[in-house]
């Protein structure tokens, strides 16, 4: 059981401040919640490139977790109404439906996994709602810091 879930977020965030962030935090692998982690926008953190870079100057590993993403819809629907209550409420139906607690590797948590989204802050984030829903399932003792 990992003892800390790390979340970050990189719009906003330089190439240097982002990798000094997971580095002084001691992140070992970064895990991608993304549904999009190829697009353009993605500047640095495009997939391919996320993984070498993770690699050549921290030593860490990489996974894309597609299943920790919304999908299209549900994403579509929370930038049309903004209705965070409800957004959350269904990505949290969502996870359960998949059964990603049980579907999950679960060695990708350890030791020190940090869950990546492109939002700057968790606060309105699904990577957050990924963290608490973790947390609830799995970790009832896990402590979620937001990078």
């Amino acid at each position: 059981m990992p003892e800390r879930l790390y979340t970050i977020g990189f719009t906003g965030k330089s190439a240097e401040a982002f990798f000094e962030t997971l580095r002084s935090a001691g992140a070992a692998r970064l895990l991608d919640v993304r549904l999009k982690n190829t697009s353009q926008l993605a500047g640095f953190t495009k997939r391919d490139d996320l993984s070498y870079l993770l690699r050549a100057l921290l030593g860490m590993g990489y996974a894309h977790l597609p299943e920790l993403a919304p999908t299209e819809e549900l994403m579509s629907r929370y930038k049309a109404d903004k209705d965070w209550e409800a957004y959350a409420r269904d990505f949290a139906a969502l996870l359960a439906e998949r059964g990603v607690e049980i579907t999950l590797d679960l060695a990708l948590f350890e030791p020190r996994a940090v869950l990546l989204c492109s939002e700057p802050g968790a606060e309105r984030c699904h990577r957050s709602l990924v963290a608490a829903y973790l947390k609830d399932r799995l970790w009832p003792d896990l402590e979620i810091q937001h990078l």
